[in-house]
């Protein structure tokens, strides 16, 4: 299910297949201790956890080789360890335990959907889930989509300048967009009131993602019935309305800020979290980020500095797209957090959450 960008995973892998059962008992425990708490864990504390008895001095011998390897380290001059971005990576791809949601949280997750009529826009549905996914996996919840999602009730070209026109979308929720849009030479008045008949007779209900492929097969059928300059006003308004690169056509949504400020352990967790905050201040570069996620199937995984966005805060990142209902992929949902994100329990929240979003799309 889960997708990651490896970070020089191959010595790791090849030392840990080495590695006997009681190492790994080992390395598990110095993991699950720093999700649980965040804490070093000292050779002594382990031994007492650990299921084949260890004295503390041979604990400290299976540590050093873990430390050599590049899976843990020390923060401070104490005997504690924590375990490093690789260690974190290794651990989540081959030695969890996923977990799953409880049939009361799946039901929260529906029905608070559920309770987003279509009187409401997309986005505010959005928030809805995003609110939930927060509640759920203590972290902030973040979506990247599209700002036309919303269903549209008329078109309209407004010419500004003889080869500029704005058109302006309204949506069944009240929203309206402006476009510039360039017009191709000469356009006389009528082709402009062609193209918005045309347009207007064709996408009443429908987001501007599903309205395109609707008049891509449309403008293809009836090619020879419309004026050749109203095919170039129609063809270019579809060029305008395809998002894809354009920041403009994507919007980012947040919510949960809070959550990252209830379980700070010194004042270097503060500066973290600064750090976060501020990267989520800086819109284009987390757009950016989910928009790789957006070519993926299933989870994807960004620990720490494997995103560059998010390497001064060592923040972790869990994401998983979403669809609307030709099944096409329209935006990507998931949490932000530190990297002692509890990944068991907010791998499999993200997901369902991106197929019950999916299901609300009609995916």
């Amino acid at each position: 299910m889960a997708q990651h960008d490896p970070i020089g995973l191959i010595a790791a892998q090849t030392g840990l297949l080495a590695l006997n059962e009681r190492s790994r008992d080992i390395f598990r425990q110095i993991v699950e201790s720093y999700l649980a708490t965040g804490e070093p864990v000292g050779s002594r504390n382990i031994s007492r956890l650990i299921a084949i008895p260890l004295s503390p001095a041979s604990v400290r011998n299976v540590m050093a080789d873990l430390e050599q390897l590049g899976l843990i380290y020390a923060p401070h001059t104490s005997a504690g360890r924590l375990p490093t971005e690789r260690g974190l990576r290794f651990f989540v791809d081959a030695l969890m335990q996923m977990g799953d949601l409880t049939e009361a949280e799946r039901a929260s997750i529906q029905s608070q959907l559920a309770s987003v009529g279509r009187a409401q826009s997309v986005e505010a549905a959005l928030g809805e889930a995003l609110t939930r996914l927060s509640g759920l996996t203590r972290a902030a919840a973040v979506v990247l989509t599209a700002k036309s999602n919303s269903r549209l009730k008329h078109i309209e070209f407004v010419r500004l300048e003889p080869e500029r026109a704005l058109v302006v979308l309204v949506g069944e929720d009240g929203q309206v967009e402006n476009r510039v849009l360039a017009l191709p030479p000469g356009v006389p008045p009528s082709a402009l009131t062609e193209a918005s008949n045309f347009l207007n007779a064709r996408i009443r209900g429908r987001t501007l993602a599903e309205a395109r492929l609707e008049l891509e097969t449309a403008l293809a059928q009836d090619r020879a019935e419309l004026d050749q300059l109203t095919q170039k006003i129609i063809a270019a308004g579809l060029a305008s309305w395809s998002g894809g690169e354009n920041h403009e056509d994507r919007q980012l949504i947040v919510r949960g800020h809070a959550n990252l400020l209830d379980d700070l352990h010194a004042l270097e967790d503060l500066e973290r979290v600064r750090l976060l905050f501020d990267d989520l201040e800086t819109k284009r570069g987390v757009i950016d980020l989910l928009g790789r996620a957006e070519c993926a199937e299933g989870v994807r995984i960004f620990i720490g500095s494997e995103n560059k966005l998010f390497s001064l805060s060592g923040s972790s990142t869990i994401v998983a797209p979403y669809r609307d209902a030709a099944s096409h992929i329209v935006g990507v949902l998931g949490v932000i957090g530190p990297t002692r994100l509890n990944y068991a329990r907010v791998i499999p929240t993200v997901d369902y959450a991106a197929r019950m979003v999916s299901r609300m799309l009609g995916g």
